[in-house]
């Protein structure tokens, strides 16, 4: 079994907008400052899965997916925030299925590990609408698939990007076989994500949302992490846990307020490893969503790789040079209320 699995999205440089924040540099940064570590070259890379419009069509309508694809054809935006490229509609169907290839290997055993370069982003886009640079969602195409191709029952996203991830949860939102959890900055974009937002119908409580106030940082991710969350997928047992990978918490990033260190960042990726190891046969992987600063992108991407190696990981920007704020310790309180723990 390999130690580790990559996806990396060929052509994905075709994807572009001048001055758009969500740029090909993404994805070559982590790439460069993996090999340069000694964390890329060695370990192999899936190929797309050999999957076809149907295994995409359980996620997203057969409609948004044919305007997506006239769309990209002329390089028309979704909106305001979300361009396409006549290059678009190939890339992120690639993308998904790499997405999946990762996520097959790792259930399949035939690595333990697994981190997709997901690009174009996913977590924004809906059943029905793309949207906050996303086009096709990568990871929830990833989890249907599993279920759907392996009879997995009970899975669990982890969404620690600077956005909430609407589209995931919206997907997920009346299900029981995906267990659905987010931290993000509140407020901020795309506006979802309070803390009473648990899922409905079949899904009621299977969605947990934890907005953090602008200023959180470590100690906010640390105590949630191990106050609740890690509690929280102890009562659920998921099979696999499937990382939404946003580097945006950093607190270089641009888009948002959050002072979370790329040392932390590694803490909480090594003990959801740890927590694989003991729950799950150690099946866990990453797929990347956000994050816009590239030097964030270096430190962190270094943290949790070497974390899913199980490797001391050093932090080389340290720890935020503002003081953190305390107004998330209501937000775990209301929390804990509201999940009885």
């Amino acid at each position: 079994m390999e130690q580790l699995v990559y996806y990396y999205p060929h052509g994905h440089e075709k994807h572009y907008q001048v001055g758009h924040p969500e740029r090909p540099e993404r994805v070559d940064t982590i790439v460069r400052t993996l090999q340069d570590s000694g964390l890329w070259d060695s370990f192999p890379k899936v190929k797309p899965s050999e999957i076809d419009l149907t295994a995409i069509t359980s996620v997203h309508s057969l409609d948004y997916l044919r305007q997506l694809e006239i769309a990209c054809r002329h390089g028309d935006p979704l909106d305001m925030d979300t361009y396409t490229t006549p290059s678009s509609w190939e890339l992120a169907l690639n993308t998904a299925a790499g997405a999946t290839a990762v996520a097959d290997a790792v259930w399949r055993r035939q690595a333990k590990r697994g981190f997709a370069l997901t690009r174009p982003p996913g977590h924004h886009a809906t059943s029905k609408h793309g949207m906050g640079f996303c086009l096709i969602n990568n990871v929830a195409v990833a989890a249907d698939w599993l279920i759907h191709a392996h009879s997995v029952q009970r899975l669990a996203i982890l969404d620690f990007d600077l956005h909430h991830g609407n589209g995931t949860q919206e997907i997920f939102w009346e299900r029981s076989d995906v267990f659905y959890i987010s931290t993000h900055q509140m407020p901020l974009y795309p506006g979802s994500g309070y803390l009473d937002e648990i899922g409905g119908g079949k899904g009621k409580g299977y969605t947990a949302n934890f907005p953090l106030p602008p200023g959180s940082g470590d100690m906010a991710f640390h105590n949630l992490l191990n106050e609740i969350i890690l509690p929280l997928l102890n009562r659920v047992q998921p099979q696999m846990l499937l990382i939404s990978y946003g580097f945006d918490p950093h607190w270089r990033d641009p888009l948002g307020h959050l002072q979370l260190s790329a040392r932390q960042y590694g803490e909480l990726i090594r003990s959801l490893t740890e927590w694989s190891d003991v729950f799950c046969e150690g099946k866990i992987a990453l797929f990347l969503e956000g994050g816009y600063d590239l030097e964030s992108a270096k430190a962190c991407s270094i943290a949790v790789v070497k974390a899913l190696l199980g490797m001391a990981f050093d932090d080389s920007l340290g720890p935020a040079p503002r003081e953190e704020g305390r107004s998330w310790m209501k937000l775990v309180e209301q929390a804990k209320q509201i999940w009885q723990i």
